[in-house]
C-alpha cells in the first residue's frame, strides 16, 4: 500500500496570516501524524491561538501520547491558558504503524467525509472544538489501513466559500463528483481549492485550509519517502 497526503491552504483575502495551522510529525512507533487547527477569528490573534494547540498537540505525539490523550490536553492547555474564552478547531490524522490503522481525532463543526470501498461517508457525529468548555474530548475513530481509502479534512472556511452569493460550497457532494476523476491527493485538494476560491471570487472570506490523504494499491520498490512543499515568497 502506498500513502499520500496533500495539503492546501489560503489566507483570508487581505489578512497577511492565515489563523490556521497544519503540521506533521513522525510516530515513535512508526508512521505520521498531521494536526490540523483553526484559531478563532483571523489573522494573527487567530495564529497565535492555533500555534498554542497546534504546539501542545504535535509536542504530545512525539513523545508517543495517543492521539485523543494529545488533543484532550491540547484542549486544556488553551482552556487553562486562556480562561476558557478563545476556541479552536482541532483535527488529527494518523498512520499508526504500529497497530496499522488510520486514526481520526476531531473537535470540530466541520465533518469529515471519507471514502472507502467507493462509498463517500459523513463523519459528522456532534463535536466541540477545544477551548472553551471544560472536559471536551475528542471524538475519535480508528479504521483498519486498506486501499482504497480517501480522506478530506477542512476548516470552516472551504464549507462557507460562496456564502456571500448565497451560495456556499456543499464539500461533501463536490468531493462526490471528483471521485469519478480518479485524481491524486495533491490534484483533489486543488480541485477543491480552486472551486472555493472561484466561489468568492478569488477573495477568501475566511482562512481556507484543507488536507487530503489516499492509500492505494501502488507498491514501490523501496522504502523511499517524499515530501514537497509549493508557496509564494
Amino acid at each position: 500500500m502506498h500513502l499520500d497526503v496533500a495539503v492546501a491552504k489560503v489566507s483570508k483575502y487581505a489578512v497577511a496570516e492565515s489563523g490556521d495551522t497544519i503540521e506533521m510529525i513522525e510516530r515513535p512507533g512508526g508512521g505520521v501524524s498531521f494536526v490540523v487547527v483553526d484559531g478563532q477569528r483571523s489573522g494573527k490573534s487567530a495564529k497565535a491561538i492555533s500555534n498554542i494547540v497546534a504546539r501542545k498537540a504535535v509536542s504530545l505525539l512525539a513523545e508517543g501520547v495517543r492521539d485523543g490523550a494529545a488533543a484532550r490536553a491540547a484542549h486544556d492547555y488553551l482552556y487553562t491558558h486562556r480562561s476558557g474564552k478563545v476556541s479552536a478547531t482541532l483535527n488529527i490524522v494518523s498512520i499508526d504503524l504500529a497497530s496499522r490503522t488510520l486514526v481520526l481525532s476531531r473537535n470540530s463543526h466541520c465533518p469529515i467525509v471519507m471514502i472507502r470501498d467507493g462509498q463517500l461517508e459523513l463523519l459528522d457525529q456532534p463535536s466541540d472544538p477545544v477551548g472553551v468548555h471544560r472536559g471536551t474530548k475528542p471524538v475519535i475513530m480508528e479504521f483498519a489501513l486498506e486501499p482504497g481509502i480517501t480522506v478530506v479534512i477542512y476548516t470552516d472556511g472551504l464549507s462557507a466559500a460562496g456564502e456571500r452569493k448565497g451560495q456556499p460550497l456543499d464539500v461533501p457532494q463536490a468531493v462526490r463528483h471528483l471521485m469519478g476523476y480518479q485524481l491524486t491527493a495533491r490534484q483533489l485538494s486543488r480541485a477543491l481549492l480552486d472551486r472555493a476560491l472561484a466561489l468568492d471570487d478569488q477573495r477568501p472570506a475566511d482562512d481556507i485550509s484543507l488536507l487530503v490523504l489516499t492509500i492505494s494499491r501502488f507498491e514501490q520498490p523501496n522504502d523511499a519517502r517524499w515530501l514537497n512543499m509549493s508557496m509564494p515568497l
